[in-house]
């Protein structure tokens, strides 16, 4: 029953290729956060130093979103409406790197650098769960733009078969 109430992340590792943000000097550290549609925001408790050249820095970070009935029927809601309505335009997780100024630049503030995202519906169309892959990072600036990528485990499969199964039965 557990595993039903719950969407696993993971985040793994980031490479970044050629592009302006492996150029810009501002930008040292980054971290990673992850999003559900607007609840829930979890982010890798470390920056790590900018990857160069062909490395990947290593998060790897693991938690949950739990969608258990009980508590967290707002996420389940969500979750429900990405099943039903087909055009919705918010069914993915939603992972941004971030930038995180330098110790000795606390004026400069946090940038969002890049964002890459997981289908919760392809997952749940599809029937299988996204294990160590790697998914695009595209340019906060310029959304066609490939910035590198992201390794991430999404295992959200049995909420979702869950959640379908209790739209069925309502």
């Amino acid at each position: 029953k557990q595993e039903v109430e719950k969407i696993r992340i993971k985040i793994t590792s980031l490479g970044l290729t050629e592009s302006r943000i492996t150029s810009d000097e501002t930008i040292q550290q980054l971290f990673v956060e992850c999003r559900l549609n607007n609840f829930l925001a979890e982010e890798t408790p470390l920056s790590l130093p900018k990857p160069t050249g062909g490395q990947r820095i290593h998060y790897n970070y693991s938690t949950v979103i739990n969608v258990d009935k009980a508590d967290n029927r707002a996420e389940r809601q969500y979750l429900k409406s990405i099943l039903l309505k087909p055009d919705l335009p918010a069914d993915s997780l939603k992972f941004t790197v971030v930038s995180d100024p330098p110790e000795d630049e606390q004026d400069l503030e946090c940038e969002d650098i890049g964002f890459a995202y997981v289908s919760l519906k392809e997952i749940f169309q599809k029937q299988r769960d996204i294990i160590e892959q790697d998914i695009d990072v595209f340019d906060s600036q310029d959304a066609s733009a490939v910035i590198g990528k992201l390794t991430v485990t999404v295992e959200a499969l049995q909420a979702l078969r869950s959640v379908h199964e209790e739209c069925r039965t309502e």
